[in-house]
């Protein structure tokens, strides 16, 4: 088993972005530490509302003492702005507040609640920030809290957030960090040494904008060759005309050893690229084995399916941990959805191979929620 960039009890609040039901009515929790405090996140995001409860030990920002206790999401579309998609995220951003302080017993100043930044953009986009407000004001209403804080992340304080808490301290000023996301991408790093001046990176490309695009294209021949054909030409304009010049701008490259991908893409690259790393929080990968990855989506899809995935298990409980993981890409991303997602990943990290220096490259599985996690530590400060 390869050694691992981040610690897997340094990603906070790891979450898997998978639809399921409101967590079981129970109290018990399997705490791992003495004097320990539990805390609850709650975000509403582009595809629906996600929440993740941690345990922080007395010494969690010294010694890494934290643990995971239980994350799960609930898949409403919130940015389609429709009726039944403000329901949906009102009853599930409701259910999962009630399910942190009835189900669980956490206090109301231990449940922390937030909306993303993607939801923010997307919603001055469309002009519809009118409904995000609606959105936060009935839940105040619903739970009967008007005093409840539900703060609206920006794009460069979700990325800020995003590395300090996916990032460890010790590679926290050597590291880039990449979230590739629905409908863009973010991230960024701390070039001087302190945690005050950020460096933010943005690109309005994602796995689901990337995939819109080349939907369009096809016209009446919906092929998968036609749509392979359709994607090419878009990353290739997404990389000619956002990527280079982005990437660029940036100023990352002589600044950072390290180029982290978090998000949607990644995590979905990394189990089924090394289901063997099924315990692994964080995958290394090199270019060459995304690019053979992206092909072989096209070219050999049935190789990825949960089923051949789990023959890589060395004993039953191993295999049955993969076919879950990979059950649950697979119920997330389709076929086109991974071309694109892994399409755009290879397309930025292509910017940072180089026959004279190539950095190394991480693929985070679990950070789609790690922004709310250095979110709730630094309030709790």
């Amino acid at each position: 088993m390869r050694n691992i960039l981040f610690p897997r009890h340094l990603i906070l609040f790891a979450g898997l972005c998978c639809s399921i039901s409101f967590l079981p009515a129970q109290t018990n929790l399997k705490l791992k530490y003495n004097n320990s405090t539990v805390y609850t996140g709650i975000e509403v995001g582009s595809k629906g509302v996600k929440m993740s409860m941690v345990e922080l030990g007395k010494n969690a920002q010294s010694n890494g003492s934290f643990n995971i206790l239980k994350d799960t999401s609930v898949n409403t579309d919130f940015i389609s702005f429709t009726d039944p998609t403000f329901s949906a995220t009102l009853n599930a951003l409701c259910g999962l507040y009630a399910t942190a302080k009835k189900n669980y017993n956490i206090p109301d100043k231990r449940i922390f609640t937030a909306v993303s930044s993607g939801v923010k953009m997307q919603a001055e986009k469309d002009e519809k920030t009118d409904l995000v407000k609606k959105l936060i004001d009935s839940f105040k209403v619903r739970i009967n809290d008007q005093s409840r804080q539900v703060t609206v992340i920006d794009v460069k304080q979700e990325a800020l957030l995003s590395h300090l808490g996916i990032v460890p301290e010790s590679r926290r000023y050597t590291t880039f960090l990449i979230d590739i996301g629905s409908g863009n991408t973010k991230g960024g790093y701390f070039p001087y040494g302190n945690t005050k001046d950020f460096y933010l990176f943005q690109l309005n490309w994602g796995t689901k904008s990337v995939s819109n695009a080349a939907e369009k294209r096809l016209e009446d021949d919906k092929s998968l060759a036609t749509y392979q054909k359709q994607l090419t030409r878009v990353l290739s304009q997404a990389e000619n005309a956002d990527i280079v010049y982005a990437v660029n701008a940036s100023g990352a490259y002589p600044l950072s050893d390290y180029i982290a991908f978090s998000g949607g893409a990644a995590w979905a690259a990394a189990n089924l690229m090394h289901p063997e790393l099924v315990d692994n929080a964080v995958v290394p990968v090199t270019f060459e084995e995304v690019a053979k990855f992206y092909e072989k989506l096209y070219t050999n899809f049935s190789s990825y399916s949960p089923e051949n995935l789990a023959k890589v298990g060395t004993d039953q409980t191993e295999k049955a941990a993969i076919l879950k993981i990979s059950k649950t890409v697979h119920g997330v991303f389709d076929q086109k959805s991974l071309m694109s997602g892994s399409g755009l990943l290879l397309k930025i990290m292509r910017q940072f191979a180089s026959i004279y220096e190539t950095k190394q490259f991480y693929l985070v599985k679990n950070g789609q929620v790690g922004w709310i996690s250095a979110f709730v530590d630094q309030t709790i400060k």
